[in-house]
C-alpha cells in the first residue's frame, strides 16, 4: 500500500548491536532505583558533596556496598532507601553484597 511506509525507517538502526552487556552512558542526577535485581541507571555522575538515594523496588533485600569498602548499606527490604553524601571526587563501584551479579558505579566529579 502507498504512502504505508514508516514514519523513520532509520530508527531499527539506532539501536543495533546494543547488547546488556554495554555499558550505559553516565546518568545525572542524585537518585538510583532497584528494579529487577539491577541499579537504575547503572552509572549516575553526581557532583562532589551530593548526596545519593538508593531505593529498593524489588522485593528481595539488597544492600549497597563500595567495592574499596567506603561505604556499605545495611540489608534493605522492599521500598526501603539508602543515602550516603560523596565528599570525595572520583568513581566508585558497588554491587549488591546479596547478589554480587548486581553492579553499579557513581562518579563524583570535583
Amino acid at each position: 500500500m502507498q504512502g504505508m511506509a514508516p514514519m523513520n525507517p532509520q530508527a531499527p538502526a539506532a539501536t543495533a548491536g546494543t547488547t546488556a552487556d554495554t555499558p550505559s552512558a553516565p546518568v545525572s542526577g542524585t537518585a538510583v532505583s532497584i528494579n529487577n535485581f539491577a541499579f537504575v541507571p547503572a552509572t549516575l555522575t553526581v557532583h562532589r558533596g551530593d548526596s545519593v538515594t538508593w531505593t529498593n523496588h524489588d522485593e528481595e533485600p539488597h544492600t549497597i556496598a563500595a567495592n574499596d569498602g567506603s561505604f556499605h548499606s545495611p540489608g534493605m527490604d522492599a521500598n526501603a532507601t539508602y543515602t550516603y553524601t560523596f565528599t570525595n571526587a572520583g568513581n566508585y563501584d558497588y554491587i549488591c553484597s546479596i547478589h554480587p551479579f548486581m553492579h553499579g558505579s557513581v562518579v563524583v566529579t570535583p
